[in-house]
């Protein structure tokens, strides 16, 4: 009955989400593309193989290596990935080209969820972390089609979210097949919300899998070397309210270190421009990735307004700030800093990355600061004590070694869904 109270209202509401993703696509045109996709019509959908949902860039890169993985493991089977935003579909077409299938996932609606399922007709529905439906779980379980939530996590703030509407969501977490979860504390708060402790297994998080490809490193390293002998700061995946905030931090940084050059990644394409008028207007020199240019000497920010290239950006910095924390957005992913060793900063809101931004604050390879003035003064002693720096990026470094197999753990689970899995 709540399910069914849900479907009438999101039908209901059918107009008012056109609506919204028409004001989406002013904002951003790429949303006004494949609209037939969001009513499960067209894309390249693969049927008769695996199906992996990732919701948007985050999770793309997340499910990257498991894609990888499942492409070699089951070189017989179509791979079909489907998305929910056109940045993560750009990204899904950077990482995999036309080795898999793409498509948006439709909107929550029984009939279209029905309509791609039928169309794709998978052995199993691979789900990251936490983008769980209550019509796509329920679809699955009607056409028979075992659902993995794979790298599952589970905030105490999403966990609240989902309690107060239990009547709602637990016959969906009770109707998942397998839920790697990627700690016993997330583990815990899933069992609460329905999962059965039989369906549940504590794997790790595939992130401390990640490994950066030769390729970037080398187009990091030429990219570095065409910088010259300064200091590089990143500030990565920042949201509105942190630019700001980063680039008073960057004046302060300035004053003591003339020639370091700010990275800045907003998180979102459309507010690149945004974001270039933010720093123009604060009195910065700005040089634009996308205008393919060398930044002189006398420019101070370069921002990465481009998709698909976060990891190389990285690669290229002495200091890493995650974003999403200095904003109640609950931080972004704290490891790809760490596997490149870049000793990590982070703003007060982790609450998404809790556990592992917690294992990496304990080795002493991340700090916490609360504003402007905090982020530019660990800026600063970092890059007048690079031994210090150093030692906090090797520490990152081996937390991330010490964590990894958890990519291993869900390939093995994944394979008893899939027919002719091979035997481990």
């Amino acid at each position: 009955m709540p399910r069914l109270l849900y479907s009438l209202i999101f039908t209901l509401c059918l107009p008012l989400v056109v609506l919204r993703l028409l004001y989406r696509a002013w904002r951003a045109p790429a949303y006004a593309r494949r609209w037939s996709e969001r009513f499960a019509l067209g894309g390249d959908v693969r049927s008769g193989g695996i199906w992996v949902h990732a919701v948007s860039v985050g999770e793309s890169i997340a499910a990257a290596p498991m894609v990888r993985a499942l492409l070699e493991r089951y070189p017989q089977l179509p791979v079909t990935v489907t998305c929910m935003t056109p940045t993560g579909s750009e990204q899904i077409r950077k990482l995999f080209g036309g080795r898999v299938g793409h498509a948006y996932l439709p909107y929550d609606l029984p009939w279209l969820q029905r309509r791609l399922i039928r169309r794709l007709q998978p052995q199993v529905a691979i789900i990251m972390e936490t983008e769980l439906w209550p019509n796509l779980v329920a679809e699955c379980k009607r056409a028979r089609v075992p659902v993995v939530l794979a790298n599952a996590r589970l905030s105490e703030r999403s966990a609240r979210g989902y309690a107060r509407v239990s009547a709602l969501v637990q016959p969906m977490f009770a109707a998942l097949d397998w839920v790697a979860v990627q700690t016993h504390a997330e583990a815990a708060r899933f069992r609460e919300l329905g999962v059965p402790e039989a369906a549940m297994t504590v794997t790790g998080s595939i992130k401390f899998d990640l490994e950066p490809t030769p390729e970037t490193l080398a187009q990091a390293a030429e990219l570095r070397g065409q910088w010259g002998l300064r200091p590089v700061w990143i500030a990565a995946s920042t949201h509105a309210g942190e630019d700001e905030q980063v680039l008073v931090a960057h004046r302060q940084v300035l004053v003591a270190q003339p020639d370091a050059l700010l990275v800045l990644v907003p998180r979102h394409p459309e507010r690149f421009d945004n974001v270039a008028r933010l720093a123009q207007d604060a009195g910065f020199s700005v040089v634009r990735r996308s205008e393919q240019r060398v930044p002189a000497a006398t420019d101070q920010v370069f921002l990465g307004d481009s998709m698909g290239e976060l990891m190389m950006f990285y690669g290229c910095a002495d200091i890493a700030f995650v974003g999403g924390s200095l904003v109640a957005t609950g931080g972004h992913n704290y490891l790809e800093p760490a596997a490149l060793g870049l000793p990590i900063l982070s703003g007060p809101h982790r609450f998404n990355f809790t556990e592992i931004s917690e294992l990496l604050e304990g080795a002493g390879a991340l700090v916490e600061i609360d504003g402007a003035d905090a982020l530019a003064g660990q800026v600063v002693l970092w890059l007048e004590q690079p031994d210090r720096a150093r030692s906090a990026g090797a520490a990152g470094q081996a937390v991330v070694q010490a964590n990894q197999g958890a990519l291993q753990r869900l390939l093995e689970g994944v394979g008893r869904f899939v027919a002719g899995a091979p035997k481990d």
